[in-house]
């Protein structure tokens, strides 16, 4: 029998690991960043074209690479950081496993240009499928220079299956925030398509959270501090106003690391219990500082998901730290005096002119005569024939002869039809608040008012973007919208399917867009939380189709402006309500296939009595 196993080459070895380390443009820039906030830098500008489909580069000005170190690094599990198995339990970088650039050089073309400190030239490194294709000696800066381009350009099926550049572009932000969050000491530069995106300087923590998520955000923060034998838990939590539905801040970061920690979230949730409505979150952003011996970051390849060795009692620190900082926010209400503005209260000085008082001064007229009057008053009249003041006779006789029989007849007639819509009309009968009840052929019928209400919205929104007929009502006082740049991006996209239903939003730079005009009939509403909420939606479907946009900003809309349950509708109201749900393209689901009405058979209810 012949020999059938054998070994994968290095390039299809690359290109499998590549297949669960580099998954997007995100990625590369992901591990690049890393690898640069290991190598000791203080400034990281990151520069890319086409959502990172073209080319990505990253430039740093850390401690640099020798020759030889420059020409290993593209070698599968070459490292710098672990030496024997131990030390995966002592980490406190970045990156470990030396899978990063190899991967990395398996599916695009890379140029490395690198000079350490103690190095007068610098070494250039280009790789393309694996493949060294020169290493050459030049002259640069101290630091590293990675310059990636033709993104899968080996795996045409790798990239077919890329999102749109302004998802992709999303995705690169998202990676981008969670390393600048956690390094607040290094400065950081994002350019796309030659505009410059983000520039955050070196700042506190805080600051760098203000930086990110714009200046209203410092104002909604609670400081979070707990010194432990098992974790140093510091950060901040959103104030229980500041909840919402969607698009709520939401970060864990363990030594230096962001991490997605599914136990610990719901830690955060307990603690703002019967504090926040049902349903809503809460933006927060937590720093573990952990003993390296006590967590293991090797579980997953992109490192999000860490395992804690006592998760229950850091669970149970997490629930006291953060109703601690509640409790300081709500226990101890403080006065602002710094305050432009603020009331200014009068000083008194010691000498007698300061302490002078002087009372007020009342005027009176000594000419005025209360009983004097110029007027005369009118005489006595005879009021013995007092029925001719009033004419009755000449009133009657005004009145023409036919308007009597005219009034008795609209009277009659409008009595009739009255009569004749209550005996024919449908009544209804609204069930606590929440169902609407109505007899059919078969049965009764029972709608969802609010389902009903999002259906019969959406169909019309729709045919409002299809056509660009949605009518605009204009704001007396426009409303400012502050977004983080990875949502700004995915509003500047959606901003032209949003003016089709109505709005009118304009671009104000760094985050900040103005609401002008919102679509008629959803005055009343929190236009700025209606905006946000589709954005959010946005980005959690990913949708980079114009259909798949259009579907989420309707639907959205939709659900924002429909009644509630616990609405009380009158009889007019729900006649309409179903008339206009039975006119609709598919009256009995709603756009996201929840069912709207349910009918009780005639049958059934005869077999409940027997």
């Amino acid at each position: 029998m012949s020999d059938i196993i054998h070994l994968l080459p290095d390039s299809v070895a690359n290109q499998i690991a590549a297949g669960e380390v580099i998954q997007r443009p995100a990625s590369v820039i992901k591990e690049l960043v890393e690898n640069s906030v290991d190598a000791g830098s203080s400034h990281i500008d990151v520069v890319v074209e086409d959502a990172g489909k073209t080319s990505i580069q990253v430039v740093d000005d850390g401690k640099g690479m020798s020759e030889t170190d420059a020409r290993l690094a593209f070698e599968r599990h070459a490292t710098s950081k672990i030496r024997e198995a131990t030390d995966l339990f002592a980490l406190r970088t970045m990156g470990f496993r030396g899978e990063a650039l190899a991967s990395i050089a398996a599916v695009a073309q890379v140029e490395l240009r690198t000079r350490g400190k103690d190095n007068d030239l610098g070494t250039c490194v280009s790789i393309a499928g694996s493949e060294v294709l020169k290493q050459e000696p030049i002259s640069c800066p101290v630091g590293s220079n990675f310059l990636v381009n033709n993104l899968f350009f080996n795996v045409p099926a790798r990239r077919k299956f890329l999102k749109s550049n302004q998802t992709e572009l999303n995705n690169i932000l998202q990676e981008f925030e969670r390393i600048a969050l956690v390094h607040e000491d290094i400065s950081f530069s994002l350019t796309h398509n030659g505009s410059l995106v983000l520039s955050l300087p070196k700042t506190s923590r805080r600051e760098r959270i203000a930086g990110l998520f714009g200046k209203k955000m410092n104002e909604q923060l609670l400081s979070v501090e707990v010194e432990t034998s098992l974790v140093h838990l510091s950060g901040f939590v959103g104030k229980p106003e500041t909840s919402r539905k969607k698009g709520a801040h939401q970060y864990f970061f363990v030594n230096g690391r962001y991490m997605r920690h599914p136990y610990f979230h719901k830690a955060v949730m307990e603690a703002f219990e019967q504090l926040i409505p049902a349903g809503e979150q809460i933006s927060y952003f937590l720093y573990f500082d952990v003993e390296p011996s006590n967590i293991d970051v090797n579980i997953h390849p992109t490192k999000t998901e860490i395992k804690f060795e006592n998760e229950l009692a850091i669970w149970q620190i997490i629930v006291a730290a953060v109703k601690e900082a509640l409790g300081r926010f709500n226990a101890v209400p403080t006065i602002d005096f710094d305050t432009e503005g603020a009331f200014e209260m009068p000083v008194f000085g010691n000498s007698t002119e300061a302490m002078r008082v002087e009372a007020p001064k009342v005027e009176v007229n000594p000419h005025f005569n209360p009983f004097k009057t110029e007027t005369k008053r009118p005489s006595k009249q005879d009021t013995s024939h007092w029925e001719s003041m009033y004419n009755f006779e000449n009133f009657e006789s005004s009145k023409k002869p036919n308007q009597v029989e005219i009034d008795t007849f609209e009277s009659e007639t409008l009595y009739a039809e009255t009569e004749h819509l209550l005996d024919t009309s449908t009544l209804h009968y609204q069930y606590k608040g929440k169902y609407i009840m109505t007899a059919s052929k078969s049965g009764l019928m029972i709608i969802d008012q609010c389902r009903a209400h999002v259906r019969i919205l959406y169909d019309q929104y729709r045919v409002q973007m299809e056509n660009g007929t949605g009518v605009a009502q204009r704001l007396l006082f426009p409303e400012i919208l502050q977004l983080p740049p990875s949502e700004s991006i995915v509003l500047e996209h959606l901003m032209d399917d949003m003016h089709s239903l109505g709005y009118d939003l304009s671009v104000l730079g760094g985050g900040s867009f103005s609401i002008n005009a919102i679509p008629s009939g959803t005055d009343g509403m929190n236009q700025v939380e209606v905006v946000r909420g589709i954005v959010c939606a946005s980005i959690e479907k990913g949708c980079n189709i114009e259909e798949d946009v259009r579907h989420y900003i309707a639907f959205s809309l939709a659900k924002s402006a429909a009644i509630a349950h616990g609405q009380v509708l009158t009889n007019e109201e729900m006649e309409r309500l179903v008339n206009d749900l039975f006119t609709c393209s598919n009256p009995n689901h709603t756009p996201d296939g929840k069912v709207i009405v349910a009918v009780l058979e005639q049958k059934d209810m005869d077999l409940l009595f027997g």
